[in-house]
């Protein structure tokens, strides 16, 4: 959450609903965790981010809090302070919320440049790096083309839940 984004959003448009990065939340969390502890960490707010509502990833946060918080405070602090920015997605069918899930695409991007370039362990030169993400490119630019799945039905869920703010 960029100090004060999410309140300039709101100012300039107050009818929307701002979500914050679950990625980013769940590094800044891990931040605070060692190292041993961060697999089973984030398998536990996994828990919360992929809970079916609201009300459920409250209780996986309970849950998390019950099991790590003595040990760690400050990255379940993090979620609580949060809390309301963080579970917007949940207002939405799981159709939208695969969409919002993120919202940094960059990072999107970021993350499947590595998923090619993690293959190899070294690289000879610095052109083989060059040359290994321009074809991972190439590879992830062919399905930016591709449609988005369930693409109708997600319209028609935002057609519903915006139907005085979206015209077609």
């Amino acid at each position: 959450n960029l100090n004060g984004f999410t309140d300039t959003i709101r100012t300039v448009f107050p009818q929307s609903s701002t979500q914050i990065c679950v990625v980013h939340q769940i590094r800044n969390s891990c931040k605070y965790v060692v190292y041993k502890d961060k697999k089973e960490f984030t398998a536990d707010m996994k828990n919360i981010y992929n809970a079916p509502n609201k009300e459920v990833a409250a209780a996986e946060l309970d849950n998390l809090e019950k099991k790590w918080g003595g040990k760690y405070p400050y990255a379940i602090l993090s979620w609580r302070n949060n809390w309301d920015d963080l579970t917007v997605f949940f207002q939405f069918p799981l159709e939208i919320r695969k969409i919002i899930y993120t919202t940094n695409l960059i990072e999107n991007l970021n993350g499947k440049i590595r998923k090619y370039t993690k293959s190899k362990l070294s690289f000879p030169s610095d052109d083989a790096v060059k040359k290994n993400v321009y074809l991972s490119l190439m590879e992830i630019e062919k399905k930016w083309t591709m449609p988005i799945s369930n693409w109708g039905l997600i319209m028609n869920q935002f057609m519903l839940i915006f139907e005085n703010r979206i015209q077609i």
